[in-house]
Order: C-alpha cells, then structure tokens, then sequence
C-alpha cells in the first residue's frame, strides 16, 4: 500500500494536502507526516507536522482526555512553549518560496501563537526532530502507553527544496 492510501486509512480520510511521511515504525508505517505548507489549492495549512499513527494517537488523546492540554500549559514556563511556536513557524515558512504572494499559514504548533492547541501535534513535531518542551512532557506521562514509542524509526534528514 502507498503512503498516501495508508494515511487516509489510519485518519479516516483523504490526506488534504501534500505531504512526507517522516517517522514511521519499524515495520514502516506512517507515525508522522510533514504536511506542504499549502494545500492544492493554495489554503495555507498550518498544521506542518500531524501524528498520524494509530496508537500513539490513542495514547495522546487519552492524556488529553483527562485535562493534559490545561496542565501541560500549567506545569510549563509559557516563554518555553511560545519558543516551541516560533521555532515552528519558522521552519514551516522556510519552506514557503520567498516570491510566495497571498494567504499564509500562521501561528506556531497547530496554527495558534499562545499555549497549547494540540498535544498531537506537539508530538508529531518532537518525533519529527523539533526541540518541543510540551511533546516532552507529553510523552513523560504516556505512563504504561510507553510501548508505543517502541521502535520508532527517526526520521530521515530532510532538505527543503524551496523555489527562489
């Protein structure tokens, strides 16, 4: 099966937009996925990494099934959460071309600029290789869900091709 009919099968619907998968598990399936800063139609997609694989998305619901989004946003400094943001937007509007005119995406993790939006999210962008204090603390409390980080394959090194 192709990446993109595997995607639409674990989220239950056709992926929007472009995308690369960038961690997967050991089998190979698709953990996370890198979404194009657009989609087909130029929308601004500001969701740039999306958590994708089935268990670990359950994980993550169940800790946020029980207030983890509130006390994550407690328990951490917010200037820590708003760096997490801006390094965010920063990588995904490197990959916009510079001559790139109209709508954009904005906002950090998730399309929001102040605390936390989405702790999928959050995760997608650690195990994509962001530094992301709220996907750490996330995974700090999957508890005896751990076994789902279980042989995870880091994702590969990535470089944007990105028109003049």
């Amino acid at each position: 099966m192709d990446d993109r009919a595997r995607v639409e099968e674990l989220i239950g619907r056709p992926p929007r937009g472009a995308f690369d998968v960038v961690v997967r598990t050991a089998e190979g399936d698709p953990v996370v996925v890198r979404n194009a800063p657009f989609l087909g139609d130029g929308t601004p997609m500001p969701t740039r990494y999306y958590l994708v694989g089935t268990d670990l998305v359950r994980a993550v619901s169940r800790i946020e099934a029980v207030g983890g989004v509130r006390q994550s946003e407690a328990d951490l400094d917010p200037a820590d959460i708003a760096d997490v943001h801006a390094a965010y937007e920063a990588e995904r509007d490197a990959a916009i071309p510079t001559d790139h005119v109209g709508p954009r995406p904005s906002g950090g993790v998730g399309g929001t600029r102040q605390g936390v939006k989405c702790l999928h999210a959050h995760v997608a962008h650690l195990l994509a290789g962001g530094s992301d204090v709220v996907g750490e603390w996330t995974l700090a409390r999957l508890g005896t869900d751990r076994g789902v980080l279980n042989g995870l394959q880091p994702p590969a090194p990535h470089v944007e091709e990105v028109a003049p």
